[in-house]
């Protein structure tokens, strides 16, 4: 399999990779403007303005931009993180031309109709509301907020409804113009997929735009906090974050082991201890979230308002114990599976288009599996019990508690159990 990148004299890059045998392609662009990149008094526009893009261009309607795509047995969709916005399709290999214009027809050339803004609106509304009314949801955007505390990287992606409803279309325009310039933007293509061709479409399309300024990227500070919820729930939902490494922090690869061997499958520490051996929830798991400039390790449980008390003085006890004992069968058994994961999961051209775009804006280049996997292999065991040792005692922690949640402990009293 063979990457080859391009940078189009304005900025825009081009990011290919070709998997022989395969019929198929994903092909996407990578725009760096995310939630974080808002403005407050914009915040919640980057999503908003994903819904829109399908909403019409100067050539095509929603519908003929779904028709454009599904008519040749293809999909399109779109999300937006706190530190992207990407718009992608899978097409067959013949149709990734098509692909290209498509995506980039609703980049370049949106309408913004006031009467599809209104409509979109009510969509976005019922989503925010839908968010709202699912716990193992809005306690994330919670906890997000308690570590970042009024700061862009707090912030919901979603926004709150009160801005949402208030967005016109200038403001779409001016995030647009602020925002989604060639420098800004990763085209990745994987799959059957033909280099030269990609990048005389994407030169053709995207080879006008000119360079502009933005606003730079205001820093993440990672300073912590609890949030508390009361409400009449069936589970009481608990999420603990704690400072973790930035995505280009060599010790990203022994956070990452770290949290798979403390809750990342069923043979994780926190899974046998709290859910086989004490059956106090059904779900439990821990994951290591990275940023540009910042990280956050993220614990979840749900489990009874009688039993919260207990899960959580509990996850502590294992975070200290992990420091003292985490074993070398554990750590490698973490560095396999997070190997695999990385590997089955690449053998899909969706998740490598992915990882493509990914790579470029982090590093400028995309490593190759050969160079990651030796990084997992060289996280030494010293190096993952010191790093247990840090998050167990050091690293700044967050609480989010939805539910009822009377009887859980205050944060300070969970960081006194730590210091104990």
């Amino acid at each position: 399999m063979t990457v080859k990148l391009h940078t189009l004299s304005n900025g825009f890059t081009i990011v290919t990779e070709h998997m022989p045998g395969l019929q198929s392609a994903s092909v996407g662009i990578w725009v760096t403007a995310g939630g974080r990149h808002e403005r407050i008094a914009q915040n919640g526009i980057a999503h908003f303005l994903e819904h829109m893009a399908f909403k019409g261009t100067e050539k095509r309607n929603a519908l003929q931009i779904a028709e454009a795509i599904e008519d040749v047995g293809g999909y399109i969709n779109a999300y937006t993180s706190r530190e992207v916005t990407a718009y992608y399709a899978r097409v067959l290999k013949g149709d990734v031309p098509l692909a290209i214009d498509v995506i980039g027809d609703i980049l370049l050339n949106p309408v913004f109709d006031p009467n599809e803004i209104e409509v979109e609106r009510g969509v976005i509304l019922q989503e925010i509301g839908q968010a709202l009314d699912t716990p193992d949801d809005v306690i994330f955007d919670w906890l997000q907020e308690r570590a970042y505390p009024d700061q862009p990287m707090g912030r919901t992606i979603l926004g709150p409804q009160e801005r949402v409803s208030a967005f016109t279309r200038d403001d779409l325009k001016t995030f647009v113009a602020e925002h989604y310039r060639p420098e800004r933007m990763i085209l990745s293509a994987a799959g059957g997929v033909d280099h030269d061709e990609i990048v005389k479409v994407a030169e053709e399309m995207f080879g006008h735009l000119p360079k502009g300024s933005f606003r730079p990227m205001e820093a993440a500070r990672f300073e912590g906090g609890e949030y508390r919820t009361e409400k009449s729930l069936e589970q009481a939902h608990f999420a603990l974050g704690l400072e973790s490494p930035d995505y280009k922090n060599d010790d990203i690869y022994t956070a990452q082991i770290y949290s798979i061997a403390l809750g990342g499958g069923m043979s994780s520490r926190l899974f046998q201890e709290v859910r086989e051996k004490r059956g106090l929830c059904y779900t439990i798991y821990a994951s290591a979230g990275a940023y540009a400039d910042s990280g956050m390790m993220t614990i979840y449980a749900g489990t009874s308002g009688d039993q919260v008390a207990d899960l959580a003085d509990i996850t502590i006890d294992e975070l200290k114990r992990a420091a003292d004992d985490m074993s070398s069968a554990e750590i490698e058994r973490a560095k396999v599976q997070m190997k695999a994961g990385m590997l089955m999961g690449l053998e899909s051209p969706s998740s490598r288009a992915e990882r493509l775009a990914r790579m470029v804006s982090i590093w400028g280049r995309v490593p190759g599996l050969e160079e990651t996997v030796a990084k997992i292999d060289a996280v030494s065991d010293a190096g993952v019990r010191d790093f247990a040792a840090h998050m167990a005692v050091n690293a700044r922690a967050a609480l989010a508690l939805y539910g009822p949640v009377a009887a859980a402990p205050e944060l300070e009293k969970l960081q006194t159990r730590r210091a104990a």
